[in-house]
């Protein structure tokens, strides 16, 4: 059971100026103040984008039972938000802790008491090493990472000896596949790297690990074949690697947002004879969802199986705002906000709705695409339904792990449906 983390810091924060959105009445006051002083959605500065209370508890559980169901650990990917307050909500409805990209979302993490963390990466740099060691003198703080190779063993070897790690570190074995990310290329080279970390005083063997989401990018038959050969890989190391087990925990784990559910059958199938690993998915956007490229692909959405009810789908909780500033020709208009506003890497936000002003009635936006994006625009395509100067239009988003990041706050209403913001979440990118 992890410890509740030290959200109490972020309501104290003032909001100012600074703070991207926040209406001007805020300033000076703290969190906490402001969200008791019964805020709207509609007192935001455009553009800005929003999240939807109701949809993030139904992900939420919806996603925990999916895997309960499944007897598989769930660990998600904290850097998809991180938001401190969002990660306490996953803890909450059964995630054994977090995992985190690089050793400086780790030290912001154990900034608020986060006690469970996996890093999916490898730590070589001295500095992050050190900084570990001492983090290791928690005996509440369970701590794993991954490793690629004898080199990356060898570099974590030497500094923490130097650094008089109070105890081993806990490494996954990296495996990865020709044309993927990080990860040995083979298994015979995994089992290298695994039987020079079982051999170190100061390292200890604690699994397998890798990611399978880059080796594809739609549900094809190619791309689900190429996921499972790759897991299937995965499993075949965990169980050469037996004999250098010891009897601490061990896990085995994979799962991006898009492939989780050939994650589970490939590892349902090996979990038969092997209880004692914690098989664990990392899958993170699941919590907001989005409108683009996770709708589509997730199997928990239109790459679900057919014949699953509506009730077993994700819901996107994310959504942008944006005004129309400009309507320099027919079937062009340009909005207030841009690339730096909204994610963009995984497709173009997508127009729904148009309103006269925020706390306006909505009303569908048909025959309407973004063409294109700059930094503080976006061009606005109209081939149907027209919108006129100051009308703001609601943008459907794709990919919640480039929406956060451009955000130091983001207003969560209680509701799609309702002005009433129940809460201000706070980033730390």
């Amino acid at each position: 059971m992890t410890r509740k983390l030290q959200l109490e810091q972020l309501g104290n924060v003032r909001l100012s100026p600074c703070d991207k959105g926040v209406p001007a009445r805020a300033f000076g006051m703290t969190v906490t103040d402001f969200l008791a002083s019964g805020p709207r959605l509609s007192e935001f500065w455009t553009p800005i984008v929003a999240l939807d209370d109701e949809a993030i508890r139904s992900n939420l559980g919806l996603m925990a039972q999916w895997c309960s169901s499944r007897g598989l650990k769930l660990m998600p990917h904290g850097k998809t938000t991180m938001a401190p307050e969002l990660w306490q909500r996953q803890l909450d409805a059964g995630c054994i802790g977090i995992t985190l990209a690089t050793m400086g979302q780790v030290r912001t993490a154990r900034s608020f008491g986060l006690d469970s963390i996996m890093l999916a990466n490898a730590v070589v740099d001295e500095r992050s090493l050190r900084y570990l060691a001492a983090e290791l003198s928690d005996p509440e703080f369970r701590f794993v990472c991954w490793a690629d190779s004898v080199a990356t063993v060898d570099a974590m070897e030497q500094a923490l000896r130097a650094a008089g790690t109070p105890r081993p570190v806990d490494v996954c074995v990296e495996l990865g596949a020709a044309g993927g990310r990080t990860g040995t290329r083979t298994v015979a080279e995994a089992v290298e790297v695994a039987r020079r970390a079982a051999a170190s005083d100061v390292i200890r063997l604690a699994g397998v690990a890798g990611y399978e989401g880059s080796l594809g990018h739609d549900r094809s038959a190619a791309a689900l074949d190429a996921v499972r050969t790759y897991l299937q890989r995965q499993v075949q190391l965990h169980q050469e690697l037996s004999g250098l087990y010891d009897d601490g925990e061990i896990y085995v784990t994979a799962g991006g947002s898009a492939y989780f559910d050939v994650v589970a059958e490939v590892y349902g199938a090996a979990m038969i004879n092997d209880q004692h690993t914690v098989w664990t998915l990392r899958s993170g956007a699941y919590i907001t969802h989005d409108d683009g490229f996770y709708r589509r692909i997730s199997p928990l959405d239109e790459g679900m199986a057919e014949g699953q009810p509506d009730s077993g789908r994700l819901r996107p909780a994310m959504w942008g705002l944006a005004r129309v500033v400009s309507h320099p020709e027919p079937g062009l208009a340009l909005i207030d906000g841009g690339k730096r506003d909204f994610p963009f890497d995984e497709g173009l936000p997508i127009p729904r709705q148009v309103s006269a002003d925020l706390g306006g009635q909505w009303r569908q936006l048909d025959g309407a695409s973004i063409l294109a994006m700059n930094d503080q625009h976006s061009y606005l395509g109209l081939t149907g339904q027209d919108v006129g100067i100051g009308q703001v239009v609601s943008l459907g988003l794709s990919h919640p792990c480039t929406t956060f990041d451009k955000w130091h706050y983001l207003p969560m209403v209680a509701s799609r449906d309702s002005d009433h913001v129940v809460g201000l979440i706070r980033t730390f990118f």
